[in-house]
């Protein structure tokens, strides 16, 4: 093997790592696949042999790279438009998660935890991720937000504050999360308001984003309440027929696909038997990046 062939087959072992740390700095699947390439091109144009410890090496440029796009991205999105943003799920059959999806959803990051992500300065989100999701120590992190460990410290505190809390943890038994969203979906599809509202924790946050396409903005919308969200439900009934249980980020949640055209994905947090966030992702342009097709594989 040449000298390219071997580094390529290091950089390879780490690219799970990698997709893992970038999805959680984004929450965009494709934006995620873009900085671990940039990681890769920034490691072949690199001395490899002056590099002691390769995967914390790849793991800070990743962030490096994904701090810039961050950034990037906070100068050109239109702000009415934050408050509707859904991260790209990670979708895969009921019945099995993916292995490199496993790794992708290590530590459970949910939906509602990414967007919670989506509110923090950019400096602040690498600092919490980097250290408090992957261990990764303040003085390398410092090197990469160019300030010094102490002050980096205080980045991840001050996220850790804000997340505390506000992204609430799913129950873990899958059992307990399909009835609830079976009870939400036979509610749904039969029009009983009276039904769904006991499902719904009475603070629910319903999120969704149909993107920036025509007629998209509309429809995007943040919905508080148990009786305003059943209200959302009753009008979205109709699609609930072509509906399918599915994982969504490692929790139970549905596809919707009229025809066998993906319209929607539904991300359900389900706590103490009722449901705590709804998060949809409508956009047309994302879904189709998705690739849903493949969870009928």
């Amino acid at each position: 093997m040449t000298d390219r062939e071997v580094l390529a087959d290091r950089f390879e072992e780490n690219r799970g790592h990698l997709r893992a740390v970038a999805y959680r700095m984004l929450g965009s699947l494709s934006e995620a696949d873009d900085a671990v390439q940039e990681a890769w091109l920034k490691l072949s144009r690199t001395d490899a042999d002056e590099v002691r410890n390769l995967p914390a090496w790849l793991t800070t440029v990743v962030g490096r790279v994904c701090l810039d796009m961050l950034r990037s991205r906070a100068s050109r999105r239109e702000e009415p438009m934050d408050a509707y943003f859904v991260p790209d799920p990670v979708v895969s059959p009921l019945d099995r998660i993916d292995p490199d999806q496993e790794v992708l959803l290590a530590d459970s990051v949910g939906l509602a935890l990414l967007v919670v992500l989506e509110t923090l300065e950019p400096a602040e989100r690498l600092a919490f991720v980097l250290h408090d999701m992957f261990a990764v120590p303040f003085d390398d992190i410092a090197t990469v937000v160019g300030r010094s460990s102490a002050a980096t410290r205080r980045l991840a505190s001050r996220a850790r504050r804000r997340v505390r809390g506000a992204a609430p943890a799913p129950d873990p038994d899958l059992g307990r999360q399909r009835r609830v969203v079976e009870a939400f979906l036979a509610a749904s599809r039969g029009g009983d308001f009276e039904a769904l509202v006991p499902v719904l924790d009475p603070d629910i946050v319903l999120r969704a984003d149909s993107g920036t396409l025509v007629g998209g903005a509309a429809a995007s919308k943040v919905v508080r309440g148990a009786a305003a969200v059943a209200q959302q439900a009753l009008l979205f009934r109709q699609f609930s027929f072509s509906s399918e249980l599915v994982l969504v980020n490692g929790t139970v949640g549905l596809v919707t696909a009229p025809d066998g055209r993906p319209m929607s994905v539904m991300g359900f947090t389900v706590k103490a038997e009722k449901i705590v966030a709804l998060h949809i992702l409508a956009d047309p342009d994302r879904l189709a990046r998705l690739g849903l097709t493949k969870i009928q594989d």
